[in-house]
């Protein structure tokens, strides 16, 4: 009996035209306001405001700090056209990050609430040393939110002031980590102060590798994109009879880690630095990941599970991307096939770096095995 009432009551309500009409409306208003919700998120994440900042710095320098004398005009020409080189690759990987599959409704409707924050932390260096794939490693972390693009605002745009640095940032929630990457910092001069002004807790990440295979990865991207430039020999070389390495060259200075971690010893200790090999990241990214989490304060969400070694390209991706359910692998400017160099000049340049490396083992702790 009581079974049968019920069953009457509800057949009288859903039978009511208004009911019906508001229960639809109810409906249909819940769902306009996840799709809003989802689209503020989505759009939260885009990098237009990097790409305007590209735009209107078209005359810029590269860095703050001032370059030592360059020998040859082919040399200084090269030097001059580095920093179009850098922003070409930025711009490669703002068209990549586009290209990414959109995150999922889930995601983007979390991202739209939140705030934008300072980074407290940062991948700083070095350039050609992994420092791309290690930000797409680690934005799978959910507890990781990360602006896609180079901000470069300890170094181009630091006039700008940190409200329009903050701006750039992703939206985060309680317990997030806001992080960017701009990997010209490490060698620039004013960045550990600007940096440290900013906030002295920031915890910085450096990307390093060996820097004789760098500097031919270095040289290899600027190829890429000037044929024409001078052999890596006869710019590695002052005089090539008695093998003096010229440091002018960005491409070798780059490459002493030691007296660029001088610079920021001056202002961060060094438990506030975590060096990642560039090597490990390759052969074990879920073992360099995992001491990264660490670094961070992070649970080891990101595992072996996550990735898988591209044959062709001769690096690990990621099986599921960020906020995507299909596997991920950096873009065409990431992994190039390096040129062939006179062995004679890789042993120059190796014993060049040796007691540089030496050095930098010493004040990291750390032997990463490049002799």
């Amino acid at each position: 009996m009581e079974y049968s009432l019920v069953c009457h009551s509800l057949y009288a309500f859903w039978s009511s035209p208004v009911k019906k009409k508001l229960i639809l409306l109810s409906i249909m208003f819940l769902v306009w306001v996840y799709m809003l919700y989802s689209c503020v998120g989505y759009c939260s994440t885009m990098p237009s405001l990097v790409v305007d900042s590209y735009r209107g710095k078209e005359t810029g320098s590269a860095a703050d700090y001032d370059e030592p004398s360059i020998r040859t005009a082919a040399s200084r020409d090269l030097l001059n056209n580095e920093v179009e080189m850098d922003r070409a690759d930025d711009w490669d990987e703002m068209r990549g990050e586009q290209q990414r599959p959109e995150p999922s409704a889930m995601s983007s409707f979390s991202n739209g609430s939140g705030s934008k924050k300072l980074p407290q932390a940062i991948i700083i260096g070095v350039k050609k040393g992994g420092t791309r794939a290690l930000l797409e490693f680690l934005r799978v972390h959910p507890d990781i939110r990360a602006v896609g693009a180079e901000p470069h605002f300890f170094d181009r745009n630091y006039e700008n002031g940190l409200e329009w640095y903050r701006e750039l940032m992703p939206k985060t929630l309680e317990g997030q980590i806001t992080m960017e990457k701009t990997p010209s910092y490490f060698v620039t001069r004013e960045a550990p102060a600007r940096i440290a002004a900013m906030s002295r807790d920031t915890k910085l990440i450096v990307v390093v590798r060996d820097p004789v295979t760098r500097a031919i990865s270095d040289y290899t991207q600027t190829l890429s994109k000037k044929p024409d430039i001078p052999s890596f020999e006869s710019l590695t070389f002052k005089n090539r009879t008695t093998g003096l390495i010229d440091t002018s060259w960005s491409a070798i200075q780059i490459g002493i880690y030691a007296k660029h971690l001088d610079n920021w010893l001056q202002y961060f200790p060094m438990e506030q630095i975590l060096f990642v090999s560039g090597e490990r990241l390759i052969s074990d990214p879920a073992g360099e990941l995992g001491r990264v989490q660490d670094f961070l304060g992070l649970k080891r969400i990101i595992t072996d599970k996550h990735f898988y070694f591209n044959q062709t390209k001769g690096f690990p991706c990621l099986k599921k991307a960020e906020g995507s359910s299909k596997p991920h692998c950096l873009g065409k400017t990431k992994g190039r096939t390096h040129p062939n160099i006179d062995p004679e000049v890789v042993q120059r340049l190796r014993d060049f770096y040796r007691p540089f490396n030496m050095k930098f083992y010493q004040m990291t702790g750390h032997n990463f095995g490049w002799d």
